[in-house]
């Protein structure tokens, strides 16, 4: 039962893996110009340089031989060459890649430190007094634009208190060798004798970005898991408990929380593809050099090479985080797994 389940789950992602790549490999002749250049990043070819390319990309041939080619190119890491930069467009993801990573992880590592015992809280207190500020909290949360909440947040604590920096991952003054991309594991890998220095400054300019990017997915973990809470708390079994006498504190630890964060595992991973577009917004605002801004930058300067890598590998990685969350969460809960199927 659960190898076929995984089997399906896999044949779903392949099938993703196909229509994301076919949707990639059509822009090249979606984007102005010509399909050579946007598949290469070579803008204008001489004509040596077109009957090689042409011979690369298989473009004299049909079109199920060019995608063929293109999913070659791919797995090869041959993405073509950015127009802006002149450099392969697979090296700047390279690069820039962690970067969105390490501050989409701090910031749903926030949401879920904050999220889920926010949720619980309100849930033991539903209609009172706690249960109507979370509540508050949250529907402010989900209804703030992250632009705005970022640009007063700057005004406040960069601006007019002077506590955090409002840009970059990293003070000038402090050089890190690149390791993993990470900046704090960068520093901690590091043998630089100003390392807690750096370590400091990193984390000052870490704690705006991953707050404003933390406030959408810790509204919608904390609704969820309040829900999520009371809907085990009205099962039979809770109201036995209760009638033997259990307290408020005995019922949820002991009876409700497990079952009752079964859900919020999938709603997760979830948020974490979230997380990876709301990146863009909040990597522009405060200049954080990861593939958010770059993409951007991108689409303003009509790069389509790096347009269709930048597309390809957020809309991969959120592909990836949905099966991943929803293979686990069905891995954890047998039932939600039968039920997805019509089995129980």
């Amino acid at each position: 039962m659960l190898r076929d389940y995984l089997a399906r789950r896999l044949t779903l992602f392949f099938f993703m893996l196909l229509l994301l790549s076919a949707f990639t490999f059509s822009l090249a002749y979606l984007f102005p110009g010509e399909a050579i250049s946007n598949l290469s990043g070579v803008q204008t070819p001489t004509p040596m340089e077109r009957d090689a390319l042409s011979q690369k990309y298989a473009l004299d041939k049909s079109y199920i031989a060019q995608y063929g080619k293109f999913i070659s190119n791919i797995f090869h890491g041959d993405w073509g060459t950015s127009f802006s930069s002149g450099q392969p467009v697979f090296e700047h993801i390279k690069e820039l890649f962690p970067a969105t990573i390490e501050l989409a992880f701090y910031a749903l590592i926030v949401s879920i430190i904050i999220g889920v015992p926010a949720g619980i809280l309100s849930a033991a207190y539903h209609k009172r007094l706690p249960d109507y500020t979370i509540n508050s909290f949250a529907l402010i949360g989900i209804s703030t634009p992250i632009f705005w909440l970022a640009l007063i947040l700057i005004m406040v604590f960069c601006l007019q208190l002077g506590w955090l920096p409002m840009s970059g991952r990293v003070g000038l003054l402090y050089e890190i060798p690149d390791t993993t991309g990470f900046i704090l594991i960068d520093i901690a890998l590091s043998d630089i004798d100003y390392k807690q220095q750096a370590f400091i400054d990193a984390f000052k300019h870490l704690t705006l970005p991953t707050l404003v990017l933390a406030t959408y997915p810790t509204s919608v973990l904390t609704r969820f898991t309040k829900d999520s809470t009371l809907t085990v708390l009205d099962k039979p079994y809770i109201k036995t408990a209760r009638a033997k006498g259990l307290t408020r504190y005995e019922i949820i630890t002991r009876h409700a929380l497990k079952n009752a964060l079964l859900p919020i595992i999938k709603q997760i991973g979830l948020q974490f593809s979230t997380l990876i577009t709301l990146a863009m917004i909040t990597e522009v605002i405060f200049s954080w050099p990861g593939v958010g801004q770059w993409l951007i930058n991108s689409i303003y300067q009509r790069d389509y090479p790096a347009i269709s890598g930048g597309l390809l590998t957020v809309s991969l990685f959120v592909i990836i985080a949905n099966i991943a969350a929803d293979i686990l969460h069905n891995l954890l809960d047998p039932v939600s797994r039968n039920q997805s199927h019509g089995k129980v």
